[in-house]
């Protein structure tokens, strides 16, 4: 699929269940390693539960997926020098970047014929939950939930969370955010007065969600989705 943007066509897929129906729209942000196979199983599962799930290349920028060549599975000495690769690109995504796509991504979901009428979620892994985060805030009256995982959700500052109206899910990986840390986000989001829960996945590793690298951690896996179905179901109305 092609989505256009005001700086260019941003590439991404959908998946959704082929029931002729109209299901609930999710804007899915994968992480910094772009969209591949373990991308697409991600959202092709959350589209099993009957969802619409958008997921757009947001490094279209610098080109179509792949931005740069993965080894089939990311291993500890690989993480280096692919993390150095994409750290210009990671800085590229401002904030009045992320928020002029978010614009375009949703905006074509929206008009997708599969998509029901209603309000969407947003969700997203490493960056990508930043990105979700933004795009949340930004839209306040649009986004119903947003999940985040392994991510800087408070990068853009504390402040930045006071815009939520989502229902919000923040998983962290043990190793991303020490107890104190979290403290001061969660009153940050307790300033926000919305629904949340946000908390440290026991014995997780950044990027414990992803199977094809050396973070992946099962029990850290099964939890997102303990967390992010719930979500979904109470935040997004089911026609």
């Amino acid at each position: 699929m092609q989505i256009p943007t005001t700086d260019g066509l941003a590439d991404a897929f959908a998946a959704y269940p082929d029931h002729g129906e109209r299901h609930p729209g999710v804007l899915m942000y994968p992480d910094a390693f772009g969209i591949r196979p373990v991308i697409r199983d991600l959202a092709g599962e959350l589209a099993g539960h009957g969802y619409y799930v958008l997921v757009p290349n947001f490094f279209y920028r610098e080109g179509p997926t792949p931005i740069i060549d993965l080894p089939a599975h990311i291993g500890e000495a690989d993480r280096p020098a692919l993390i150095a690769r994409l750290m210009p690109l990671i800085k590229d995504m401002t904030p009045e970047r992320t928020l002029s796509d978010a614009d375009a991504y949703l905006g074509f979901l929206a008009d997708q014929p599969e998509v029901g009428a209603g309000p969407v979620a947003v969700t997203g892994y490493c960056i990508g939950g930043l990105l979700a985060t933004r795009t949340a805030a930004a839209h306040p009256g649009q986004v119903a939930a947003l999940a985040a995982f392994h991510a800087p959700v408070a990068a853009d500052g504390p402040e930045s969370l006071l815009r939520l109206t989502a229902d919000v899910h923040f998983g962290h990986a043990a190793t991303d955010i020490t107890p104190e840390a979290l403290g001061e986000l969660n009153r940050s989001l307790d300033a926000a007065g919305i629904a949340y829960t946000s908390e440290i996945y026991p014995g997780t590793v950044h990027g414990f969600t992803m199977s094809d690298t050396d973070a992946f951690g099962p029990a850290g896996l099964r939890l997102h989705w303990d967390r992010l179905l719930p979500l979904l179901t109470r935040a997004l109305a089911k026609g």
